[in-house]
C-alpha cells in the first residue's frame, strides 16, 4: 500500500507502498512506489467522497466526519473495530478521500530517490520525468501481469484508496467482485470502487482476523505493516484510526 505523507503531498517523500503486488498480499514490502497527488484530470474528494457519500445514504457534501463514518460502517456491514482500522488507513492513504489514482508525474530527482533501481543516473531518468505514461511502463510494465499487454504499465496503474496497481491484482479483485468490466476499463476502480477495493484489501490480505484484536497502538502497528509495507505515517495511522472508533462506538 502507499505511504503517503498527508501534511505533505511533495514529490518521493517517502518509499512507502500501496501497489497491491502479488508480494504485497502476502505482506512483504517488495514495491517501492507511493501515491504522491492526483495527476492532472483524476478524481478527488469532490468526485470520490461525495459519491461514497450518495451511495451510503449521507449527505454528499464533501466533508469527512462522524456522520460519514458511520454510514460507511452500516452501508458495508463492519463492525466499528475493522471500520476504524479501515477508514483510518484509507484516510491516510488517500490524503482523506482526496486521491484515487496514482500520481507517476515525477521530476529527475524524485526518480531517482523513488525508484532508484531502475534509474542509475539523471540520463537515465530524463525520458520519464514528468511523463508518467513512460514512467508507469518503465517500472511496472515487465511485472505484475501487466507485460501480458501492451502498454500495460500505464493501463494497470495504481487506482482506488488504497491503490490497486498490476493486471493481475486488478483481475483478481474483478473476478472476486464480479466485475469483469473492470478488466477493460480498470478506471472504474477510481470512480466507482475506490472503497470496495479497499475493503477487498484487507479481506485479500486477511486482516479482517488482525482488526477484531482491538484498537490499540501494536495492533494498528501490525495493520499498517501490511497496508504500507512498512511503518510510515504511524503516527498519524493511529490518530486516525483511533479518532474514528471513538466515532463509531
Amino acid at each position: 500500500m502507499v505511504c503517503v505523507a498527508v501534511s505533505n503531498f511533495s514529490e518521493a517523500k517517502n518509499n512507502g507502498n500501496v501497489a497491491m503486488d502479488n508480494a504485497v498480499l502476502s505482506g512483504q514490502h517488495q514495491h517501492d512506489r507511493q501515491l504522491l497527488a492526483t495527476i492532472p484530470g483524476g478524481k478527488t474528494m469532490s468526485d470520490s467522497l461525495r459519491k461514497l457519500q450518495t451511495r451510503v445514504g449521507t449527505e454528499p457534501d464533501g466533508g469527512w466526519g462522524p456522520n460519514t463514518a458511520r454510514k460507511v460502517t452500516q452501508h458495508f456491514e463492519l463492525s466499528p473495530k475493522r471500520a476504524a482500522h479501515l477508514l483510518g488507513q484509507v484516510v491516510h492513504e488517500s490524503g482523506t478521500f482526496q486521491h484515487v489514482e496514482e500520481n507517476l508525474n515525477y521530476s529527475v530527482d524524485a526518480c531517482l530517490r523513488v525508484f532508484g533501481k531502475y534509474f542509475k543516473t539523471e540520463e537515465d531518468a530524463k525520458p520519464c520525468a514528468r511523463n508518467p505514461q513512460a514512467l508507469a511502463n518503465k517500472v511496472y510494465g515487465h511485472r505484475m501481469g501487466n507485460q501480458e499487454v501492451e502498454n500495460g504499465g500505464w493501463l494497470y496503474r495504481g487506482r482506488g484508496y488504497l491503490q490497486v496497481t498490476g493486471r493481475d491484482n486488478v483481475r483478481s479483485f474483478a473476478s472476486d467482485m464480479r466485475l469483469p468490466e473492470v478488466m477493460d476499463n480498470p478506471d472504474l476502480i477510481a470512480e466507482d470502487y475506490a472503497m470496495d477495493s479497499a475493503i477487498w484489501f484487507f479481506r485479500k490480505n486477511k486482516l479482517w482476523t488482525i482488526c477484531d484484536e482491538g484498537v490499540t497502538d501494536e495492533v494498528i502497528k501490525k495493520v499498517t505493516r501490511r497496508v504500507n509495507g512498512g511503518y510510515n505515517g504511524l503516527d498519524h495511522r493511529i490518530k486516525e484510526t483511533k479518532k474514528i472508533y471513538q466515532w463509531l462506538i
